[in-house]
């Protein structure tokens, strides 16, 4: 499965690096710092990395149209420049508890909405909710009683919406209409075994197969499209966020991770961790939907 040995692609050693994006167009990397408020472009051919501050916490990214990044700010959706941090706003969610913001989020793959979910800092109760945002700023509340929402990701047909709650380490699979955006039938597509990690971040291969991040698991899972493990990479660090297909051929697979929770004693055993990883993989991904350019 492995073409090559895992690498220290960016060594940021960041609180929480998340939400990787390849661009093939522009043959760029797109990623955040959570807490920092950062949105990173890594030029994947000079690999230069640059960065804008988005004056927020910014919990995920997506393509969209004219060079543009849809972000998932604490309270809002909005449209960013990554080049000068310009933002155009789109939407705004009212949260049901204090201390709480928008995380994981990804466009479908017609680009005809971004779906993205919320969480309360403290993890402390199911006050998440799972949103569908359209591009003329509607919003529309698909799921809620989520803990972490978290890795969603789509079939390469696009027949298929995969969501997690982490806390609840479970992944659950939705049937997806992409004429109409509309996600139903949830069911479980599987569930971590306890003491290998939470379901974070996600990305979904060519085959079909679904790449999980486990946080606090020092691993990602491949899961076939039935839900069942096929193969599990070892990480050097306890808490990968989540990971994407990147390159020419969409098969580097780059993993993002964080530091944020770890002890002193943790991070001397982990210095890397926050950081970017990449390895090649004898699997191919699929290209990133861009947020505006469907119906």
């Amino acid at each position: 499965m492995l073409k090559g040995d895992l690498r220290v692609l960016l060594d940021l050693r960041a609180q929480v690096s998340e939400s990787p994006v390849w661009d093939g167009d522009a043959r760029r990397l797109y990623l955040v710092d959570i807490n920092q408020g950062l949105i990173l472009t890594h030029a994947w051919d000079s690999g230069r990395t640059t960065k804008v501050d988005c004056g927020e916490p910014v919990g995920s990214i997506a393509l969209a149209r004219d060079g543009e990044l849809v972000a998932a700010l604490r309270s809002s959706v909005a449209l960013v420049d990554p080049a000068t941090g310009s933002q155009l706003h789109l939407a705004a969610v009212a949260h049901a508890r204090p201390d709480m913001r928008l995380n994981d989020g990804r466009c479908d793959p017609d680009g005809r909405c971004f779906w993205v979910g919320s969480m309360r800092e403290a993890l402390d109760e199911p006050a998440g909710v799972l949103y569908r945002v359209d591009p003329d700023g509607g919003v529309v509340q698909a799921a809620d009683d989520l803990v972490c929402s978290n890795g969603l990701a789509f079939s390469p047909d696009g027949g298929t919406m995969y969501h997690s709650d982490s806390r609840r380490r479970t992944v659950y699979a939705y049937d997806y209409d992409r004429a109409t955006g509309a996600a139903t039938n949830r069911r479980v597509f599987c569930v971590a075994p306890e003491g290998e990690g939470r379901p974070d971040g996600a990305a979904v291969d060519a085959e079909g197969c679904y790449w999980s991040a486990r946080y606090a698991g020092w691993r990602v899972v491949r899961h076939a499209p039935d839900g069942s493990e096929l193969f599990t990479l070892r990480v050097p660090v306890e808490n990968p966020t989540m990971c994407a297909f990147a390159g020419d051929d969409l098969a580097t697979l780059v993993i993002t991770s964080a530091r944020g929770s770890l002890t002193e004693d943790q991070l001397r055993a982990q210095p890397h961790a926050g950081s970017v990883f990449a390895v090649e993989v004898a699997v191919r991904g699929v290209a990133e939907g861009r947020f505006g350019a469907g119906g």
